[in-house]
Order: structure tokens, then sequence, then C-alpha cells
């Protein structure tokens, strides 16, 4: 059932417009994020220590308001408007002119892209609200994990948990809730047993733990079948990526690559494609 009866052209525009306004509260996330984790780890460690807690201002999600990295001037309303305000500013923030990094217009209009994709897919309905959730999660863990090599569980832990939600409520097309159990075990106890074959075998970590989490969320939402195309999927596009950086960055190889990024990436082709690109491989 629609959520609301609109025509197509119409219902992908707004979803695009709300995904541009998502993809700006997920920059919000992106980068505070992980210092509000920091904040956390730093007081258990204090209070572990018998050492009293750093008096710090107030720091989450909402407050402060938004500010210049350079001056910190605070952003006005009418210079926080996706997209539209970088290009009127120049890219450059108002007071000072210090650049503003490229990366925030580029993570709402790849939000907005993701949510008209998915509205255009699956049509206005509770449906497409539900694949926005997991795309909007897996963008943010994208680039948290490039950034820090972190998987906060304040998103992966929360998304197995939806996962299995939207399966129970046949949010998703094709995936029962038996598949899903089963997606979500199996998705964390692979990754599982290659970390520690790898450990093993080499003496040292290859991937972290939100890796498995990652997974194992992934497999929640899409089903256990889809978990060997993710796996490839992520692998190619790893490949791909890692090859670019050391040609066109001059990345040393020998530095270890986060693999959340891919395993995202390789989630949303899996979440559009996955179903066609399986019969491909698995033929009737």
């Amino acid at each position: 059932m629609p959520v609301i009866a609109v025509a197509p052209l119409v219902a992908v525009s707004i979803a695009g417009l709300i995904g541009l306004c998502i993809g700006s509260f997920l920059n919000v996330v992106i980068h505070r994020l992980p210092k509000m984790l920091d904040r956390g780890w730093r007081a258990q460690c204090a209070e572990l220590a018998g050492e009293p807690a750093a008096d710090l201002p107030r720091y989450n999600l909402m407050v402060p308001r938004s500010q210049c990295p350079a001056c910190g001037h605070r952003i006005s309303a009418l210079e926080n408007i996706p997209v539209v305000s970088f290009l009127f500013l120049r890219g450059r923030c108002s007071a000072c002119q210090a650049p503003i990094s490229a990366r925030y217009p580029l993570v709402e209009l790849l939000t907005g892209a993701v949510t008209a994709a998915a509205v255009f897919r699956f049509g206005p309905t509770l449906i497409a609200v539900a694949a926005c959730l997991l795309l909007w999660s897996l963008i943010a863990l994208t680039f948290i994990d490039f950034d820090t090599q972190l998987l906060p569980d304040n998103i992966t832990l929360p998304l197995v948990w939806a996962g299995l939600l939207a399966n129970l409520a046949g949010l998703v097309p094709g995936v029962s809730l038996r598949d899903a159990v089963i997606g979500a075990i199996a998705g964390y106890l692979a990754l599982w047993s290659v970390y520690w074959l790898f450990k093993l075998i080499r003496g040292k970590e290859g991937m972290g733990y939100g890796d498995f989490k990652l997974l194992a969320a992934l497999g929640a939402w899409l089903g256990w079948q889809m978990l060997p195309l993710i796996v490839l999927l992520s692998s190619v596009v790893g490949a791909l990526i890692g090859i670019g950086l050391v040609v066109f960055k001059g990345r040393d190889h020998q530095i270890p690559l986060a693999f959340g990024p891919y395993l995202a990436i390789a989630g949303g082709i899996a979440l559009f494609f996955g179903k066609p690109l399986m019969a491909i491989y698995l033929p009737g």
C-alpha cells in the first residue's frame, strides 16, 4: 500500500529533496559521532582509573550549533541549505573565507540520489521508507569508517534489529523472517571466522569487529542468500578503490584500508540489483 498517492515523478522529486536534508544531518553524524564516542571512552577510562572526569561543554548531534572549524563562525540557517549554500558561498566560509570541504555537498547529493532511487524502485511505500533507513545508515557508516576505521555500535547494532523488524513487518520484498535471522547469524559468523583464521595464520588482526556486525546487519535486511553476493561485490569494489588510491593518490599499499565502506557499498548495490545479479550466477 502506498504511503501517499502521488504521481511517480512528484514522489521521486520530493524524496530527493528530503534526501538532501537528511544528507545534511548525516554530515553532522559523520563528523560528531566519533567525537562523542571518544568523549565517552575517555570518561569511562577516567572513572575506571578513579580520576575526575573532565568538565567538558555539552556536545551531541544537536548541541552546539554547527560552526566553521577555522574561525568558529556559527553557521546560520541560510548558510546551511543543502548544496545551495555551498554553491552560493563558492565553497568558502562567509566569515573567514576558509575553504569548505566538498564532501559536505557530496554526502548531501549522494543521500538525495539514493533516496530518490529507493522511491523510484519501490514506489512511495513503507518498503521505500525502510530501504531509505538502511541506505542512510550505510552512508553514515561508510564515511565514518573512511575517516576513523570505526563502525560504531550505535549504528550497526540498531541496524541489525531494524532489519529483523523490517522483515517481521514484511517491508523487505522476497525475504522471510527466517531468512533474515539466518542472515544475521551467518553474516556475523562468516567474517568472525575469517578474522580468527587470518589471526591464527598471520598473527595479527585483519579486520575489526564492526565489519562482522555490519555484515550481520546486511544479512538481517537482505537475507542469507544475498551474503555471498555482498562479500563478492565488496571484494571487487575494495580492489578497484584500493588500486585507484595507489595509482592516482600514491597511497602506500601497506597501509590497511577500512573494509566497512566496501561492505556498505556492496549492500546498497545488493538492495537495488541483488536479485538480477544473483540470477546471473544462479540461473533458474
